[in-house]
């Protein structure tokens, strides 16, 4: 009851009012994720004590502390001064997928499928394709698709390499051998982008022109062009071995690569070959995100394909925080973000998540 002459406050605060949780209500304030559940539509119709706002802080809470029991697409991080993040004006970016292993539910099952074994027997979990493009210079994901077991990574990645995805005239991708469709590199080349991709070695690649830096220029078609009357897309090919490894008696396999960047004056084979290797920082990311992170061989806890798809979404908007305090850190100090722990930054997160100041309600 109030004392004589207090004046009641006309709106009560409220619990969801209150809460902070350090950096995953910074980089995902009230305000952007009020704004992300309305596009959805799935704001709540009453006002409740857990409303749509904090349930979306607790799906991220959940995913930073994965191993303990109970969309919008993340924005780019690096700028010109960031370290390592570009390559003659690009934006270097790399796509590449992975699986993860979902609770043993009949829905899920149904839903993703599970991979067989050498044996032809099925594995013990169901699993969930994820496809995602990252930032090579920050290990920023910045866009991703996920689906079932049974539907190919090129698929996915057809929903991420249009006008509408993270690629556009400022930005260098790199991809590896399953991702080469003639269809797909066509989609991705459309957006203005350029493209670095490794092909088979086997790939039957004609020699239409050379230049003086070993590359040449061929092209590539989709087995369907020319009952479509579509004329096959030019490539610039770049070949190379690497040194032989003391400790691998066989000979080192040759690379080819194929890139939309035509004209060697703008980007030499030698640098081409050099820079391809950045696509190994996406496998550094997928041992962020699961084996740090969520915990090695974690179960995804979520039974229903929807929820799976949340809580994948918490996964990488948390990572996607965790590498912005990274990024923003190796700014201040001038220095590359690899030269930054991941391990080191995520314990420090999970500390201010549960310390007092950050979690409790104000005094």
């Amino acid at each position: 009851m109030p004392r004589a002459g207090q004046v009641k406050p006309p709106v009560e605060p409220r619990l969801s009012d209150r809460i902070a949780i350090g950096v995953l209500t910074s980089l995902y304030p009230p305000e952007l994720v009020d704004r992300v559940v309305a596009e959805a539509g799935r704001t709540q119709q009453r006002q409740r004590l857990l409303p749509a706002r904090v349930v979306v802080w607790l799906v991220l809470a959940m995913a930073l502390f994965s191993g303990q029991a109970y969309e919008e697409v993340a924005r780019p991080l690096a700028t010109p001064d960031t370290k390592g993040a570009w390559y003659r004006g690009w934006r270097v970016l790399a796509i590449d997928g992975t699986c993860l292993d979902v609770a043993d539910t009949p829905a899920n099952d149904q839903a993703f499928g599970r991979p067989k074994t050498h044996r032809g027997e099925q594995t013990a979990f169901p699993q969930v394709r994820l496809v995602a493009v990252a930032e090579c210079g920050t290990h920023a994901i910045i866009d991703a698709a996920m689906g079932p077991l049974a539907r190919g990574e090129t698929t996915l990645a057809a929903g991420l390499l249009g006008d509408d995805g993270a690629l556009g005239p400022q930005v260098l991708l790199l991809a590896d051998r399953q991702f080469v469709d003639a269809t797909l590199w066509r989609q991705a080349a459309d957006t203005g982008a350029q493209l670095l991709w490794r092909t088979r070695t086997n790939a039957v690649l004609p020699v239409l022109e050379s230049f003086d830096d070993g590359s040449y220029l061929s092209q590539i078609a989709a087995a369907t062009d020319r009952r479509r009357g579509v004329a096959p897309t030019m490539v610039r090919v770049v070949e190379y071995t690497l040194g032989r490894d003391p400790g691998r008696p066989a000979a080192p396999a040759p690379y080819r690569l194929l890139t939309t960047i035509l004209d060697p004056t703008q980007a030499p084979a030698a640098e081409l070959a050099a820079l391809y290797h950045q696509r190994w920082e996406f496998e550094t990311t997928l041992d962020e995100l699961k084996t740090h992170q969520r915990g090695p061989k974690v179960v995804l806890r979520s039974r229903s394909p929807e929820m799976v798809a949340q809580e994948v979404w918490g996964m990488l908007l948390v990572h996607h925080a965790i590498r912005t305090l990274m990024h923003q850190a190796a700014l201040d100090h001038h220095l590359d973000p690899d030269r930054l722990s991941f391990v080191r930054s995520l314990r420090i997160v999970r500390r201010q998540v549960t310390t007092t100041g950050q979690a409790a309600l104000p005094p």
